[in-house]
């Protein structure tokens, strides 16, 4: 199977279902597909769990690790939730390897050390104390840039709730950052 070239018009790039084909006999151009793909979703998602600093490395490490399983994957449909499940496995092992019981608070002392300016690492933090429902999807939108439709469609979630969900996670998110201001 040929894989289509970044330069090629989007009407001529693979199916997901043809690349996950491809790539799970053993082909590293769609799988390098698939992560250019995937890449921000789990981004997300690890995102949403450890440290900023950490996550990039762990997409790679979700990658390297989805790569060596795709014979584990019993349909292509299952793809997405399939990936999503390996950076949420992922993130459970960061801190078990580290043996930490809890999320990192260091961007918030950061702030408060740096004269108490609240800035993006700060806000992350703040996400990341959101209830598990809200927290993904606050990242796919706010960090990774993603629309309603396309957290929907990436995650498996309806439109509702991924709207829903975005609407209480921001209403929380104010709440917490205004006790972080006073």
């Amino acid at each position: 199977m040929l894989v289509p070239d970044a330069r090629e018009p989007l009407e001529n790039a693979a199916s997901d279902e043809e690349l996950i084909r491809a790539a799970a006999q053993g082909g590293r151009g769609a799988f390098g597909e698939l992560y250019q793909r995937y890449a921000r979703l789990v981004h997300g998602i690890l995102l949403a769990r450890v440290p900023p600093a950490e996550a990039e490395d762990l997409v790679q490490d979700v990658f390297v690790q989805a790569m060596r399983r795709m014979n584990e994957l019993r349909t292509v449909a299952a793809f997405r939730g399939w990936l999503a499940a390996i950076a949420r496995h992922r993130a459970i092992d960061y801190y078990r390897e580290r043996g930490m019981a809890k999320l990192a608070s260091d961007a918030r002392q950061r702030a408060v050390d740096g004269g108490g300016t609240l800035d993006g690492l700060v806000l992350l933090d703040l996400i990341r104390h959101l209830p598990e429902a809200y927290r993904e999807t606050m990242i796919l939108r706010l960090v990774e840039g993603m629309t309603g439709p396309e957290i929907a469609r990436e995650t498996g979630l309806t439109s509702e709730s991924v709207r829903v969900n975005l609407c209480r996670g921001m209403k929380m998110l104010r709440d917490l950052w205004g006790g972080e201001m006073k």
